[in-house]
């Protein structure tokens, strides 16, 4: 958490460095491979300048290399540069067949990728060093949740010294609160306050200039998007159904299907691959395996994945929970598990219309109905199609609970755009190389179920096995 203007600077300070660094980052590439700037090569690199600086800038947003103030280790941010600059070097050298600048050698742009990841690292830890050492601020916690306490860990942030936490209970008298405020940097509002604190509390934060963070609950997740319009003399919000217009899933279903299409070409040297060597491995097995989900509507359809446990894995146990070191899992499904090839044969569930790019992640029908028990405004999620990737797994982690995740899951549905969805496209390319989103202590098989499946669901698990079982 920054404050607002600080932030603004900080912005600032790191995108302008990271562009310094990609346009000096090819300055050297070119003394590397040349001791020299020859006229012809050195030109048509001035013509493409305006296009890397502009790709530059756009994966810089993409991937967030600007926000150092999260719980982003070293290796996080490593993993972020390499990504974004494997895209920039992609994009470069299509610009440069775009544009005609057949001039622009392609071991310059390689050898910039290097430096550029070199340079990139040695300048956000340079940053992070001189910036981590002032105090961070003292943050007004205010709630009466159960997990409080693993809220309070997330705010205090591991990498930033100075963090003070102070929690209170709703029930605290507003006059101590003002006062608790002056002496606060931020304010943390939980989803159990009502909605008079939460006025109150923003007011007087707002009047002492104090950034307020407010956990959204379903209420306030379904006024986003809101229409506003008079009645009478009387202002009145219009809060539509969850969902999306019938505009949106034409646009959206356009571009699923012409996006599929070309990854499915892109990708099917890397299918056949994968189909090969699932099938060198146990001979006698599927390649594909296939589970019946609940899509749009909670209308059943057939996923597809690669197979990556033993044949019939389940056959005698039925739905049980896996390790990370399951003996189940293949030595070639480990691999594909742990780099998400397991998911691609999921591309013809979104030719087929049963599936999007992105969406909320389809779940069995015994998890909607649990989840839905627990969370009444769970089913809101299958209100659009369910997505090979989404929102709350690019943002979320494995151990994110489910009521996290859920928002997640809605706020994109109330906010859907066709940029948005590109957005979360290719930042799924970051999810595919951070086990963070994928493992943790335990994952669930449950029929090879997602490696990703919300920990809740693990219990519900459980619970159903020990009944099995008593």
């Amino acid at each position: 958490m920054t404050n607002i203007g600080d932030s603004r600077v900080h912005k600032f300070i790191l995108i302008s460095g990271d562009l310094l660094c990609i346009l000096m980052a090819y300055i050297s590439a070119f003394y590397i491979r040349y001791l020299d700037f020859p006229n012809r090569n050195w030109d048509a690199f001035i013509s493409l300048l305006p296009w890397i600086l502009l790709i530059g800038l756009f994966f810089i947003s993409v991937y967030e290399l600007y926000s150092l103030d999260r719980k982003n280790s070293i290796s996080d941010i490593l993993r972020k540069i390499l990504v974004a600059v494997a895209m920039m070097s992609f994009f470069t050298m299509a610009g440069s067949y775009l544009f005609r600048e057949f001039a622009m050698p392609r071991s310059v742009v390689l050898i910039a990728s290097i430096f550029m990841v070199i340079l990139l690292l040695l300048f956000k830890v340079a940053y992070l060093k001189l910036t981590r050492r002032n105090v961070v601020g003292k943050v007004l916690l205010i709630g009466n949740e159960g997990n409080t306490e693993k809220l309070i860990n997330k705010i205090k942030h591991p990498m930033l010294k100075g963090t003070d936490v102070k929690h209170i209970q709703q029930s605290t008298p507003i006059e101590k609160i003002d006062f608790l405020l002056e002496e606060s940097d931020y304010v943390v509002l939980c989803t159990d306050i009502s909605k008079e604190t939460k006025s109150q509390v923003i007011y007087h934060a707002m009047e002492r200039n104090k950034v307020v963070y407010v956990i959204p609950t379903l209420y306030e997740l379904l006024l986003q998007r809101a229409t506003i319009s008079p009645l009478e003399d009387t202002l009145v919000m219009g809060v539509k159904p969850f969902g999306l217009t019938w505009d949106k899933v034409f646009v959206k279903r356009l571009f699923d299907f012409v996006a599929s299409l070309l990854i499915l070409v892109i990708i099917s040297p890397v299918l056949l691959f994968v189909a090969i060597i699932v099938k060198l491995e146990d001979r006698k097995g599927d390649i594909i395996y296939s589970q019946e989900r609940l899509g749009k509507h909670d209308k059943p359809f057939t996923i597809y994945k690669f197979r990556s446990m033993i044949s019939g894995a389940e056959s005698g146990t039925g739905p049980v929970l896996a390790s990370t070191n399951d003996t189940r899992i293949t030595k070639v499904g480990k691999f594909i598990r742990s780099t998400r090839l397991d998911e691609l044969p999921q591309i013809f569930n979104v030719i087929k219309g049963d599936m999007s790019l992105v969406g909320p992640r389809p779940e069995r029908e015994f998890f909607i109905k649990e989840l839905a028990q627990k969370y009444y405004h769970y089913g809101y999620r299958n209100r659009v199609q369910p997505g090979i990737t989404g929102y709350a797994q690019v943002m979320g982690k494995y151990t994110t609970q489910v009521d996290d995740k859920l928002r997640f899951d809605l706020y994109y549905i109330r906010n859907y755009s066709l940029w948005l969805d590109i957005i979360i496209i290719l930042k799924t390319c970051l999810v595919v190389f951070d086990k963070s989103k994928s493992e943790g202590e335990e994952v669930t098989s449950s029929s090879e179920n997602d490696n990703a499946n919300e920990n809740n669901e693990e219990k519900i698990e459980q619970k159903r096995n020990s009944r099995r079982h008593v």
